[in-house]
């Protein structure tokens, strides 16, 4: 994580945003910022996001990047999973020049609700 604890951090790659899935669900949207179990016994934020499509054969994971590929105003080709590929909680890659994009996506979580 960040030092200020929030989902996004910079890699030499891009931006890892971490993410908490929940596929099945009845809308596909964004639901803002939540605090969840690291794993370790610590806490996470992360970015909540529900998508109406089954994890089967990857459709949730295709599902998500599409999402966030729009939201953000990205091509899908630059989203990809670096973690969790197969869990709710997920790592994903955004593979363009860090500086720039990293503003612009802290300034549009700052616009979120916290769950």
């Amino acid at each position: 994580m960040d030092s200020d604890g929030g989902p996004v951090r910079a890699t030499d790659r891009g931006l890892l945003i971490d993410v908490r899935l929940q596929p099945g669900a009845r809308h596909t949207r964004v639901d803002g910022l939540a605090v969840v179990d690291d794993g370790t016994g610590g806490l996470a934020r992360v970015l909540k996001v529900r998508v109406s499509a089954l994890p089967a054969e990857g459709r949730a994971n295709a599902a998500l990047l599409a999402l966030l590929a729009k939201t953000w105003k990205l091509p899908k080709s630059s989203l990809s999973l670096a973690a969790g590929r197969q869990a709710r909680r997920k790592t994903v890659l955004v593979a363009e020049p860090p500086a720039a994009l990293r503003q612009r996506l802290t300034d549009w979580l700052a616009e979120l609700p916290s769950a």
